[in-house]
């Protein structure tokens, strides 16, 4: 493997979260639920982890900040322009994957 130094490293993994949430916020037709379904994590986990490495670093940041920040707008803006209703096959799967 290819010996990259920490600082490279870094900048690399920025540069991968920045195309990542660029993405979503590009394809707004691939719903949260669908993420969940398929991969276990969505924008709202993505935007958390922020918010958690942020406060990591004493640097406090409101859930609402950080998800402008994956969502590229206020997340409520978002919601009233690109959420769905769950359908019921969504919605199973996902109760079915969450089971505790």
């Amino acid at each position: 493997m290819t010996e990259i130094d920490a600082k490279t490293r870094t900048e690399l993994e920025a540069a991968a979260f920045r195309t990542l949430v660029e993405h979503l916020r590009q394809r707004t037709d691939v719903q949260n639920i669908d993420l969940m379904n398929l991969a276990g994590f969505c924008r709202n986990c993505l935007s958390r982890w922020y918010r958690e490495a942020a406060e990591q670093r004493g640097i406090p940041l409101p859930d609402a900040e950080a998800r402008e920040v994956v969502y590229g707008e206020p997340y409520e803006s978002w919601k009233a322009k690109h959420q769905k209703e769950a359908s019921a096959g969504q919605q199973k799967a996902f109760d079915a994957a969450n089971k505790h």
